[in-house]
């Protein structure tokens, strides 16, 4: 069997990997530290956040999250349990629902900002210089845009 994949791929595949968890284990722990609640929480407020008017339907919700979510109903029964979001039924369409940030969300957002900056800029940012930062934000996005167009290609 050809190989198919340089040392240089394998390795960087593995590194981006390791990495992702890496930096996100130790957000997380800083977030644990400061008694607060987990990324996935973060990410879901602060979508809900910066959407208009502080909602956004489910389906429009998921693609938008960083962290992956396998069970994202779960976790908005989660926040909306700590009342830090609100379901209501959508008015043009009965089987969906707005999900809405609630003061209380938006406050525990900003709680936990500083905790999670402090620790992006000290396990990722001081770590690498800026001309790092931006080649692996070119490489990044380039690898983004080029996963999506491909994916958006009709089969042949």
């Amino acid at each position: 069997m050809a190989k198919r994949l340089s040392d240089d791929a394998l390795s960087a595949w593995i590194g981006l990997i390791r990495a992702e968890r890496s930096l996100l284990d130790e957000v997380e722990r800083q977030l644990a530290t400061a008694d607060l609640p987990s990324l996935e929480w973060y990410d879901v407020l602060w979508e809900l956040d910066r959407a208009e008017a502080g909602s956004l339907r489910h389906r429009d919700l998921h693609p938008k999250l960083l962290l992956a979510k396998h069970n994202l109903s779960r976790l908005l029964d989660r926040l909306e349990a700590a009342d830090l979001i609100e379901r209501r039924r959508c008015k043009n369409d009965a089987r969906g629902a707005d999900i809405l940030i609630t003061s209380r969300g938006r406050a525990l957002r900003r709680r936990m900002w500083p905790v999670y900056e402090e620790a992006i800029a000290r396990c990722f940012a001081a770590k690498l210089d800026p001309k790092e930062i931006a080649a692996l934000n070119r490489a990044l996005l380039k690898l983004v845009e080029r996963q999506h167009r491909s994916a958006a290609a009709p089969l042949e």
